[in-house]
């Protein structure tokens, strides 16, 4: 409960969650300049893993952070080496101009909801393996599905997606 209020926390962590996500998503659609659209982006996916962390969904959230804030960077970065966009550059800003000061601010309470998700959802001490008659995790279950049930589809994917780099690797190769 939140200051006697009634409110559970994990309610207000949704909230808060929920609200630096829409903003976060708003902005990749209305902001004009590449790099800021990216950046909002990278935050947007942070905000959607921190939101399956409340689901208890631990492995969701990790290959949301791996897999889409991960392969958004390399994206962008492919993008920049292809299209040889050398002069993007980031404006440095004086420390004790206004938007600085608002952005640290910022980050000081996203740092902090994250850590508040992390010790409400993260035990202290590793757990026991799961004997019978207990539930299993839901990575567990998860691997056994992929790599039982679900295996030719998996490794139709990882052809699939070599495939994708190699070509890739040979759009982006320079002609000599």
């Amino acid at each position: 409960m939140v200051g006697g209020l009634g409110i559970p926390m994990e309610a207000v962590m949704f909230y808060i969650l929920a609200t630096i996500t829409l903003i976060s998503a708003l902005l990749v659609v209305l902001l004009r300049r590449a790099l800021y659209n990216v950046l909002f982006m990278i935050l947007t996916m942070i905000g959607l893993a921190c939101l399956f962390l409340l689901l208890h969904a631990e492995f969701i959230a990790m290959v949301q952070l791996i897999v889409y804030a991960g392969a958004v960077m390399v994206l962008f970065l492919f993008v920049i080496m292809l299209l040889n966009l050398d002069r993007i550059r980031i404006g440095v800003e004086s420390a004790g101009s206004m938007r600085w000061w608002g952005g640290a601010l910022i980050a000081i309470g996203i740092l902090g909801i994250v850590w508040m998700v992390l010790k409400a959802f993260v035990p202290a001490a590793a757990t026991a393996p799961a004997g019978p008659g207990t539930a299993m995790p839901n990575t567990e279950i998860l691997g056994r599905e992929l790599f039982s049930t679900y295996l030719l589809p998996f490794e139709i994917a990882s052809i699939l997606l070599l495939a994708a780099i190699v070509g890739a690797v040979i759009l982006a190769r320079k002609k000599s």
